[in-house]
This record gives C-alpha cells, sequence and structure tokens, in this order.
C-alpha cells in the first residue's frame, strides 16, 4: 500500500492518528510517575535516551531521587518532597539529574500529585525539561557580570586615584590661618570637575582657588589640571587677582583643540597678611560668591557680580572685590553643587545658604567644612553634582 504524499488530506490525517503513547513515549521533554514514596512506576523513552538508561533497571527499581546528583537529593529531600506533600504541586525547580555515564544534566522539574476522593495520594507526575542551554546562559551571564563588576571597580579605582591627583592631598599650614576643604564626587566612576587649592607666594603671600569645569570625565580632568598648573604658575609674577584670570582665559583657550568647549567658573584670591590677621584680594570669573562670616555673627557675601567664565567668551569680564579677614573671622567658598542641592521638600540650598553659615560663626575651619559636609551628606539623592568646599579662618586672638 501506498504511504499518503506529505500535505495531502490523507497525510495529514494520518499525523492525527498518532497514538497517545507515542506521543508520551517521545515527547520533547521528559515524563515519569512514581508512587507517594518516588519509586519509579512509568518513563518515557526521552528521559530514558538523556540518562542513557534501558526501562527494565528504572522502572519499579529505583526512586525518583536516586537519578538526581547528590545535592539534588538533599534539596529533594528537605524542600522538594515536603512542599509537593503540602502543596500538591511544585513547578520549575532546577535540579541536576545524573546519567549512566556519571554526567550531570541539568534539568528544570515540576511535579503534581494525585490523590483519591479523601485526598490521600496516590501518584506522582513529574514533568522533566532539560535546562543545559539555559543553564549555560545563566552561567554566561554571571561570568559578563562579574566581569562588568571587576571592570567597574577598576574603573572606579582610575577614577578615584586620578581624582586625587587633581586636588591637594592635604592643605599646607599658613601662620595665623586656619584652612581646611571637603570634597564630594556624585558619581564614584566619573572624575569630576571642581578643583581648589591654597598654596604660598613669595613675600609671605598666599594664593588660593576654587573652581568647577564645565563637564566630567577625561575631558574636564584634562582642564582641571591646565587650570591647576596655570593658576599656581600665574600666581607667581602676576600681581593682582585679575591678572591671573586673564592669563588663565587665554591659556585655556589658546590649549583647546578645535570643536572643543572647555571652561570654568572660578575665584583665584591672595592673601595678604596684617597685624592680626590678613587682607584678601580675589577675583571672580562667573562663580559663586564667597561668603564671609564676621565674628559678630554677621554673614556678607563679596560683590563679585557681572564676573564670567573663565575660557569661554572672546573677551570675558572679570570682577574684583577685596575685604579683611580680623580674629573671629572667616571666607566659605563653594561651588554650585552645594547651592543646587535639594533637601527633602525640594528646596534647595541656595537661598538658606547665608543662614546655615552665619550658623557657623566662631567655628574654625575644620569645624565648618564638617558641617557642610555633614549638611550635604545628610541630602542623600538631593546631592546630584559634585561639590567643593574651601574654608579660611582666623583664630580669635591671633596677632603678627
Amino acid at each position: 500500500m501506498t504511504a499518503p504524499a506529505p500535505g495531502s488530506p490523507e497525510g495529514f490525517a494520518a499525523l492525527l492518528e498518532e497514538t497517545t503513547e507515542d506521543l508520551y513515549e517521545h515527547a520533547p521533554c521528559g515524563y515519569l510517575s512514581t508512587m507517594p514514596d518516588g519509586q519509579i512506576v512509568k518513563i518515557n523513552a526521552t528521559l530514558l535516551g538523556w540518562l542513557g538508561r534501558d526501562r527494565d533497571e528504572v522502572v519499579q527499581q529505583v526512586r525518583f531521587s536516586d537519578l538526581l546528583s547528590v545535592g539534588g537529593r538533599i534539596y529533594h529531600e528537605t524542600h522538594f518532597a515536603p512542599l509537593l506533600r503540602m502543596q500538591g504541586e511544585v513547578r520549575s525547580v532546577a535540579l541536576d539529574m545524573v546519567a549512566a555515564d556519571g554526567r550531570r544534566i541539568p534539568v528544570l522539574v515540576s511535579s503534581m500529585m494525585k490523590t483519591d476522593r479523601d485526598g490521600e495520594p496516590l501518584l506522582v507526575r513529574t514533568t522533566v525539561f532539560d535546562a543545559a542551554d539555559r543553564r549555560a546562559y545563566e552561567r554566561e551571564l554571571l561570568r559578563a557580570r562579574q566581569a562588568a563588576d571587576r571592570e567597574r571597580e577598576r574603573l572606579q579605582h582610575l577614577a578615584t586615584t586620578l581624582q586625587r591627583t587633581l586636588l591637594p592631598p592635604a592643605l599646607p599650614q599658613v601662620p595665623g590661618l586656619e584652612a581646611a576643604a571637603y570634597y564630594h564626587t556624585a558619581e564614584v566612576e566619573e572624575i569630576g570637575g571642581d578643583f581648589y587649592d591654597l598654596f604660598p607666594l613669595e613675600q609671605d603671600r598666599w594664593g588660593f582657588f576654587l573652581g568647577d569645569v564645565c563637564g566630567k570625565g577625561s575631558t574636564a580632568a584634562v582642564v582641571t589640571s591646565l587650570l591647576r598648573y596655570t593658576l599656581r604658575a600665574t600666581a607667581v609674577y602676576e600681581s593682582d587677582p585679575i591678572s591671573v584670570l586673564t592669563a588663565l582665559d587665554a591659556g585655556l583657550r589658546g590649549q583647546r583643540g578645535e570643536g572643543e568647549t572647555g571652561w570654568c567658573t572660578v575665584l583665584f584670591g591672595l592673601l595678604t597678611p596684617l597685624d592680626g590677621g590678613f587682607r584678601v584680594t580675589l577675583a571672580s570669573g562667573g562663580h559663586p560668591p564667597v561668603l564671609v562670616v564676621r565674628a559678630s555673627g554677621e554673614v556678607e557675601a563679596l560683590d563679585t557680580i557681572g564676573g564670567q567664565p573663565v575660557g569661554l567668551l572672546a573677551a570675558p569680564r572679570f570682577v574684583e572685590a577685596s575685604t579683611v579677614l580680623g580674629p573671629g573671622d572667616g571666607l566659605v567658598l563653594y561651588t554650585d553643587g552645594l547651592t543646587e542641592a535639594r533637601r527633602a521638600d525640594g528646596s534647595m540650598i541656595d537661598e538658606a545658604l547665608p543662614d546655615l553659615v552665619a550658623e557657623l560663626v566662631r567655628l574654625d575651619a575644620r569645624e565648618m567644612v564638617g558641617a557642610l559636609a555633614e549638611l550635604l551628606t545628610s541630602l542623600g539623592p538631593g546631592l546630584a553634582d559634585d561639590a567643593a568646599i574651601l574654608a579660611l579662618t582666623v583664630p580669635e586672638g591671633a596677632s603678627r
């Protein structure tokens, strides 16, 4: 008799006549049935093929748990079987079965308890899916995640190390002055653009600066390095802060390549000792104003309104201001990461900053910076940008 042609109505009818037993035996997954104690009473050809075993050596000869790895047997007895008895079914549990040649076969196992009318267990029906591809994918995913974690740690360490090279390791000791600084990086994997420094000049003078480079990462690091070097070098031969910023602007625009837009806001100042204090002369290149904290409790912002960023415009305007710090007085310099930080209610620190600084009167520089740093760290997600703080204070009773 000629077999019906594939695709013909007769051939389709022949496919429909596939027996239930054949479908069970050669299903794309493993099937087995066990007694409530786990003894196997039925198993399909698919699962026997995976295990490399004959039906006679499995049916009525072993329990389901005997086909599992050592760890699988322990889990089956302590978790799988108790859950099955309590819930009546267990779904998609990852186990390892052991083939006749010792190979471990990762599988996903689902079981369902068949009971009589009184709820007494009669039979356990189990479906087994080959999970080798899934297990390989999970291992590959784990390896990729571990590699990504290692790379992230490496980049974080590199960024932290590079960030340290862009900031002074410690502020120098200035006779008659106390100085302290704080730096917060919003993203540990990124190199921030805030910078500060305090350094000696000839004739018992001192220079200081604090600024914020536009951008982050390696580009910001290059600009920051150039700024620190140029500010320090220029301050040696320029006698006033505006001349220093003018030279910095020319140097920054001269070093910038085509298409680059590196620029910054910055405050540069000079400290000249007086009897019992210091004269402060500073210039602003578009940076938030310096706050002066008087021993009397008053807080004033030095008027540097109108100063324009360095390296951004063809002929920027810089604004100079000066003041005298006496015993108990102090200066607070900061970047916009502090003023733009938000409290839990969404309000910015900006307008409240003078009042917050007023509470720090008669504190030394280290205590001032510590209080502001504590405020910043308490904001959590409200602090979204890098922040730098530099405080300079004259001790009470100071004299020269």
